[in-house]
C-alpha cells in the first residue's frame, strides 16, 4: 500500500523548528513554506513562487517583516500568500497568489492540513499533552525514512521485533513471547494495542534512565490514531507492583512514546520521534542518555525499513506475506488507512 491519505491532518514540524527564517519541508509529495509572522503564528504555503517556480526558500530568497521576496525575480507574497508586488509594473496579475495550507500549533508540534481546507476541523487533531507538560521532560527528534510510511507503521503495531532487532537497548525476551491484546475504536478511528508483562528483564534503556536493578513489570499500551500519531506508553515498575485502586502509581516510573509518521512522499517518510518520562525531570544526564539511545533504536529501525522498501520494490506481482497473532493490530491498521486513502 502506497498511496496517501489527503483530507487529513499530519505533523510538518516541531515548534522549534519554526522560527522567523524561511523553512521547508516535503508534506505528502507537497514542498511546503513555512515561517513565523512577528506575531508568532505560523504560515505554510507553497515552497514555490508563481512566476517560475523558483523555490521560496532559496536563498536569495528572503523574509522582509511579514512577506516574502523571491530571489529570482523579486515577486513578493503577504503572509495570506497573495502577491502584493511584481517587477517591472504597478500592476499585480489576480492570479499571482499562493494557496496557503491550514496549520495549528499544539503540543509542541506543527501540524497540517493537507486536502480540501474546508474540512480542515482542528477538532480531529490527537493529543499528546505531555509532550510540553511541566510534569514530563521531554527529548525529541527526527530521522528520514527513505521507505513509505505504511512499512513504519506495521513497525510500531508490533513491537515484538523489539526482541531481535533492538536487543542490547529495549529488547528482551519476555516482548516477543508475551501475547497482545488488540481494540479497534471504528468510530474514534484508534487501534488499540498492548502487552503486559508482569516478570520481565530490565532492558538498558529503563535500567540505566530508572536506576531499577532486578525483575520489573513492564507494560506497553500502544494508541495509534491513523494516519498520523502513534502513542506507546510505558509503565516500569519493579515487578509484582501493580497500581493503587485510587489510579496513584508511585512505585512506577512512566515514559511516554510518540511518533508522528508523516510521509514525505508515497516511498519516504519523516519519522517524528519523542520520549517523555515523569521522572529525573532536571536531570540532564539522563536526558542525554535517553535521546541518544532512542536515536540509537529508531535508527535500527530506519536502516531496515530502508532495506525492506528495496525489497518490495523488486518482489514479483502478486508476492503474499504472511501475517501471525502479532499482526493484529497492524492488519487493522492497514485497513483504516486504506479507507482513509480511497475516493470520497
Amino acid at each position: 500500500m502506497t498511496s496517501i491519505p489527503r483530507d487529513q491532518w499530519y505533523v510538518a514540524a516541531y515548534s522549534t523548528e519554526i522560527t522567523r527564517e524561511l523553512f521547508s519541508r516535503t508534506i505528502c509529495g507537497e514542498p511546503v513554506l513555512f515561517w513565523r509572522t512577528r506575531a508568532g503564528a505560523v504560515t505554510a504555503m507553497p515552497d514555490r513562487c508563481v512566476h517560475r517556480r523558483f523555490p521560496l526558500s532559496q536563498a536569495p530568497s528572503r523574509l522582509v517583516d511579514d512577506q516574502v521576496v523571491c530571489g529570482y525575480h523579486g515577486f513578493t507574497y503577504g503572509a495570506d500568500g497573495k502577491c502584493v508586488s511584481v517587477p517591472g509594473q504597478h500592476r499585480v496579475p489576480r492570479t499571482a497568489r499562493l494557496r496557503t495550507y491550514p496549520v495549528a500549533e499544539q503540543d509542541s508540534l506543527i501540524w497540517i492540513f493537507i486536502g480540501d481546507p474546508v474540512k480542515a476541523d482542528t477538532a480531529r487533531i490527537p493529543r499528546a499533552p505531555y509532550l510540553d507538560s511541566p510534569d514530563y521532560t521531554t527529548v525529541r527528534g527526527m530521522e528520514p525514512l527513505k521507505a513509505r510510511y505504511s512499512l513504519l507503521v506495521d513497525n510500531l503495531l508490533d513491537l515484538s521485533h523489539e526482541t531481535y532487532l533492538h536487543g542490547g537497548y529495549i529488547g528482551t525476551p519476555e516482548v516477543a513471547a508475551t501475547p497482545i491484546t488488540t481494540e479497534v475504536d471504528e468510530e474514534a478511528g484508534i487501534v488499540y494495542v498492548s502487552r503486559h508483562m508482569d516478570d520481565a528483564e530490565c532492558p538498558p534503556f529503563y535500567a540505566k534512565s530508572t536506576g531499577l536493578d532486578g525483575r520489573i513489570a513492564r507494560w506497553q499500551d500502544i494508541e495509534y490514531t491513523p494516519p498520523c500519531l502513534y502513542k506507546l506508553h510505558s509503565r516500569i515498575a519493579p515487578a509484582g507492583s501493580v497500581p493503587r485502586p485510587d489510579g496513584s502509581d508511585p512505585d512506577a516510573f512512566h515514559v511516554e512514546v510518540v511518533y508522528a509518521i508523516t510521509p514525505e512522499t508515497e516511498h519516504s517518510t519523516h519519522d517524528f520521534w519523542a520520549v517523555a518520562r515523569d521522572f529525573a525531570l532536571g536531570d540532564e544526564e539522563v536526558s542525554a542518555f535517553l535521546a541518544e539511545n532512542n536515536r540509537t533504536v529508531v535508527l535500527q529501525d530506519v536502516e531496515a525499513l530502508d532495506v525492506l522498501e528495496q525489497v518490495i520494490a523488486t518482489e514479483p506481482a502478486g508476492y503474499q506475506e504472511l501475517s501471525i497473532n502479532i499482526d493484529t493490530g497492524g492488519l487493522a491498521a492497514r485497513r483504516m488507512l486504506q479507507r482513509l486513502a480511497a475516493p470520497a
